[in-house]
């Protein structure tokens, strides 16, 4: 996961509301910066990076909701649907993952019999570096002991394949919010709300 950029500039005698615009601005170049890769689904971690980023741009718009903008409030939504959407495109990324490991793994385990764990221990250990698959849960699917049948195997074939196949509809449906959202030029529509002044308080009537 990529790690946040450090917001330089704050100052604790200006209005929280100065602040919280330079770290809203820096929380959206930070997303931006993921933008060459949205047109290729293959770039997985990029994406899971531009999801972690368009999180931490929402929390930032949410926590300081008072003192922005009230037009930020749709930004908000415009933002969360961009995490949601890529969040379900890294859940399919992580099914995938864990049923083409579970088809390898346990297709040698049938060719090689319950007692050959040749490799094993050298792909758990590159399991670890891969954020897409837990080790704990790693370990338990590259069992050599499990050996599944052929009914079975051919059952995670078709789970595999519907998997892919929702991935793509998930991935186009992302696609096309972001293409809108461009259109809009969507990210200056943000630095133009963020420039606005800050909303009057709101009067409660009967007080």
């Amino acid at each position: 996961m990529a790690k946040a950029r450090p917001i330089t500039g704050l100052d604790p005698q200006t209005p929280t509301g100065e602040n919280a615009r330079l770290i809203a601005s820096v929380r959206l170049d930070e997303m931006y910066a993921w933008e060459p890769y949205v047109h290729d689904p293959c770039s997985i971690q990029e994406l899971h990076n531009l999801r972690i980023a368009a999180k931490r741009l929402r929390y930032t718009l949410e926590v300081f909701e008072d003192v922005l903008p009230e037009a930020c409030v749709p930004i908000v939504a415009e933002v969360t649907q961009i995490q949601e959407e890529l969040g379900a495109i890294h859940d399919s990324d992580v099914m995938i993952a864990l049923l083409r490991l579970c088809l390898v793994e346990q297709g040698n385990a049938m060719h090689n019999g319950h007692n050959d764990d040749t490799g094993t221990t050298h792909r758990q250990s590159q399991m670890k570096e891969d954020s897409l698959v837990r080790p704990a849960l790693a370990t338990i699917l590259l069992d050599p002991a499990v050996i599944p049948t052929f009914e079975e195997l051919r059952g995670l074939r078709s789970l595999l394949l519907k998997q892919q196949h929702l991935r793509e509809r998930q991935f186009a449906t992302f696609y096309k919010h972001w293409n809108r959202l461009q259109k809009r030029d969507f990210r200056h529509e943000v630095l133009d709300i963020l420039h606005m002044p800050a909303s009057s308080p709101v009067e409660v009537k009967g007080l």
